[in-house]
């Protein structure tokens, strides 16, 4: 055999080892990758879990027919005494559509009162309608100090019978409770005595939901309910069944309870017995 046909079979093994190295570190690489990142490159999150949100502190809310103090403050994340003191609300903390609930320095305003008169012309006899507003004046609130807060409630007990699925999540991402599954129409029980502040389904991600004031510090929420059976401004009990549990907002049967100090999500399981 020549010198120039071993020299070529050389360069061909060589190239041949060359492609199939190049292949096999292309393929060690996409393995690294899918195994390392989801998929699509994109953070996978539990859509069933109610996503925590900073308190707002700028811009404004005008009131809508279904609202309360208290659901307002829960969905934005405010302790419902300082979102009243920050609009100059007091007892027995009533809000009106279209009224202005600021979350910056400026107060809030009601919706401007109109009176109507009619005056008769002595020479003609004509009738003109006169209308009349009530300026409303526009005022900076002072921010509130801090308000002490106040003994937890005694007497918890569970809001429901069940699996506990979802479990509270401190770092503001993904649950601001905790998820227990349960069988449609179930009981759901007040987990301490209080009163009903909000009892409808006007806040997204919570479906059919009653929030129950506890204390001036203390609230209790319970989420995605088939039926509700109490009303605001209802007293309770604890143990007592104020809704039937269901699947409104979300995808599945189930319970979403939180507990909140203040306005801002505290861990359930801190305040339930052990079982």
């Amino acid at each position: 055999m020549s010198l120039t046909v071993i020299a070529q079979r050389m360069r061909t093994n060589s190239y041949h080892r060359l492609v199939v190295g190049l292949l096999l570190s292309a393929t060690l690489a996409l393995l690294a990758a899918c195994s390392s990142s989801p998929k699509n490159g994109v953070r996978v999150v539990d859509r069933n879990g109610v996503a925590q949100r900073p308190a707002v502190t700028t811009g404004q809310y005008v009131v809508r027919r279904g609202d309360t103090l208290f659901s307002i403050a829960f969905r934005y994340g405010w302790d419902w005494k300082a979102l009243a003191a920050r609009n100059n609300i007091g007892a027995p903390f009533t809000i009106v559509p279209g009224q202005t609930i600021r979350f910056d320095g400026r107060a809030g305003t009601r919706p401007t009162a109109v009176a109507t008169s009619t005056v008769t012309s002595p020479s003609s006899g004509s009738k003109t309608t006169v209308i009349k507003r009530q300026a409303t004046a526009t005022k900076t609130a002072v921010a509130p100090a801090p308000l002490p807060a106040g003994p937890a409630p005694k007497g918890w007990g569970w809001p429901a019978n069940g699996i506990l699925i979802g479990k509270f999540s401190s770092n503001g991402s993904l649950n601001k409770g905790i998820d227990i599954a349960g069988d449609l129409g179930q009981p759901v029980l007040a987990a301490s005595d209080g009163s009903v502040v909000y009892a409808g389904s006007g806040l997204r991600g919570y479906g059919e939901l009653v929030i129950i004031k506890h204390s001036d510090t203390y609230v209790s929420a319970y989420g995605h309910n088939r039926r509700l059976l109490v009303r605001e401004g209802q007293q309770v009990k604890v143990g007592q069944t104020i809704a039937e549990m269901g699947s409104t907002g979300t995808d599945r049967v189930k319970l979403h309870f939180e507990i909140r100090r203040q306005g801002k999500p505290v861990d359930p399981l801190q305040f339930l017995p052990r079982r």
